[in-house]
């Protein structure tokens, strides 16, 4: 029993091993997703800025309370840095409302409940019965290219690191 609990757990690991996340250089997936007021945002709206995508696990827990913060507390230098940022995860739009005006967010959230984006941009963890968005972030150049990918967050200094490779990547590409 033990050996076939185990073949199992590995077997539902396969299908998220046999494709990798978009690599730098590549064309990022498209999204069109729904923000916390309802509105759509799509990849191609944001032509010519840069975008950060971070991906987190669920609304109203701690480490992802710790990272929204952090975003929040930066946004002014996102600003500056011609920079947009979006949380994604799979909560739905009233959950992200509720999150974002409990945090006083001042970015959107998009709620990814139907699981397309994450799994187009590979952070989908689905063990059938939960499913989660793993906690990992996307910075987008402003020709729609993947920039960077940092899939090792760690809630509290994460945005420092956006920030500093954002920064980076500016005058790499200027």
């Amino acid at each position: 029993m033990k050996y076939i609990l185990a073949i199992l757990s590995l077997l539902m690991l396969l299908p998220s091993l046999a494709i990798a996340a978009p690599t730098v250089g590549s064309v990022a997936p498209e999204f069109k997703l729904q923000d916390q007021y309802g509105k759509y945002h799509a990849l191609e709206d944001y032509k010519g800025q840069w975008l950060v995508l971070y991906f987190y696990p669920k609304d109203d827990t701690p480490g992802c309370t710790t990272e929204a913060g952090k975003f929040r507390d930066a946004q002014q230098q996102f600003i500056q840095s011609n920079a947009v940022v979006f949380g994604i995860s799979l909560d739905n739009v009233a959950s992200h409302l509720d999150f974002s005006n409990t945090l006083q967010l001042n970015f959107s959230l998009l709620a990814d409940e139907e699981k397309t984006v994450s799994k187009s941009y590979q952070v989908l963890t689905d063990f059938g019965i939960v499913a989660y968005s793993q906690r990992e972030t996307f910075i987008i150049d402003p020709e729609g290219r993947i920039a960077h990918h940092f899939d090792d967050v760690d809630p509290d200094s994460h945005t420092d690191s956006v920030l500093k490779k954002l920064e980076s990547l500016i005058t790499i590409f200027n």
